[in-house]
């Protein structure tokens, strides 16, 4: 089984997304965890978002990258600029993978306008997991 850390700036939104994805493609094949350098709170419109795609991420909760030094990860994704630059160092054989994706929680407008950004962010996390599952897990 492999072990895949997804860090994002604060565990809220994209590393959640992601978390959520990564184990639904992977299956009993892989455990993820997600992280921030910070911790945020999970973000109650990725929670929406994920349950409307079938995702429940409900259950997860925003944790520290700290809180997990001691798990031999295989693979290490991160899902923004800030936690590729900000990634403490892991001592593990894990590969390090980096996508950054556009930060949903920054997005302005009327309440569909911020909906549709939550659901455009989703759906490229959706199709960079799938790709990972297939290509590593």
């Amino acid at each position: 089984m492999k072990n895949i850390l997804v860090l994002c700036t604060g565990n809220s939104c994209r590393s959640q997304i992601a978390h959520g994805y990564l184990q639904a493609f992977a299956g009993d094949k892989a455990q993820v965890y997600s992280a921030g350098v910070e911790v945020h709170g999970v973000n109650p419109k990725a929670v929406k978002i994920m349950a409307d795609d079938g995702v429940d991420i409900s259950h997860h909760t925003s944790n520290n990258v700290d809180e997990y030094m001691d798990i031999p990860f295989d693979y290490i994704i991160t899902v923004c600029d800030n936690a590729k630059e900000n990634c403490p160092y892991f001592p593990s054989k894990a590969q390090r993978f980096h996508q950054n994706f556009p930060d949903p929680a920054k997005a302005t407008g009327t309440e569909q306008e911020v909906m549709d950004e939550f659901k455009r962010v989703r759906d490229m996390i959706k199709t960079y997991a799938a790709y990972f599952v297939e290509q590593y897990v």
